[in-house]
């Protein structure tokens, strides 16, 4: 399996629920080296960090076929890397490369992955893809981060184009849409008052998603495949 964007706080607990379900991982990371390789450590030799960046136009497929050559071959991946990127109206020049940033990271990125991985797995009987989208490509973001919101809903499009074009030849992909969860990320934007609003008065834990990730994961949930599962504790309802 291959976990991008592996390092932060969503990324190292869909490692660990993976880790402890015996599965070998190759672990990317951007910059933060230690502790892409303190958590690979965790999985022993089941598991290797790889750097990658992944907003280079060489970066993702770099990171597949590294991830392939570690691993030997790869039956699962999780696009999990992503920020949460404010593209403001004002001033202009901020707000296209706020534009352009969001596409490239958010969306663009885990689209080449994606590509590297349908063909990869349509000669090997099949495969699955995750892919970490949010809740605001449902509900759309606030004024400062629509593309955020833009960028996640055009990654769910492509996992439900992906899901209906390749079921025939056992290629499965899923989004799952979180609200806000107890990562460093979004740490600077919760206070008291917000978290008495939301449904469950707690942000979503990261473990609730990666346990979520690896139940799709795991071949057991085939015919959910184009679905997008919403991890919200209630606060946003379809």
């Amino acid at each position: 399996m291959l976990v991008t964007g592996a390092a932060g706080g969503i990324g190292t607990a869909i490692c660990r629920v993976l880790h402890r379900d015996g599965a070998r991982l190759a672990i990317h990371y951007g910059s933060s080296r230690e502790q892409a390789e303190a958590l690979a450590a965790e999985g022993g030799a089941r598991s290797v960090s790889l750097q990658a960046d992944l907003t280079s136009e060489t970066g993702p497929g770099d990171l597949w076929n590294a991830a392939t050559e570690a691993l030997g071959s790869i039956d699962v991946l999780i696009n999990n890397a992503g920020l949460w990127l404010p593209s403001p109206l004002e001033p202009e020049a901020e707000w296209v490369a706020g534009w352009d940033a969001n596409m490239v990271l958010n969306l663009r990125s885990a689209a080449w992955l994606t590509r590297r991985a349908v063909l990869d797995f349509k000669s090997k009987g099949g495969g699955a893809i995750v892919s970490l989208s949010s809740r605001s490509a449902l509900r759309g973001d606030d004024a400062d981060h629509l593309a955020y919101g833009v960028a996640k809903a055009g990654l769910q499009n492509l996992m439900k184009g992906v899901a209906r074009a390749y079921a025939h030849l056992g290629i499965v992909a899923y989004s799952i849409a979180p609200a806000m969860v107890g990562t460093q990320m979004i740490a600077g934007h919760m206070d008291a008052e917000k978290l008495a609003s939301l449904p469950m008065r707690e942000v979503v834990p990261p473990e609730d998603v990666a346990e979520t990730v690896a139940f799709l994961a795991s071949g057991k949930a085939r015919h959910m495949t184009g679905a997008t599962l919403d991890i919200t504790g209630a606060d946003y309802v379809r």
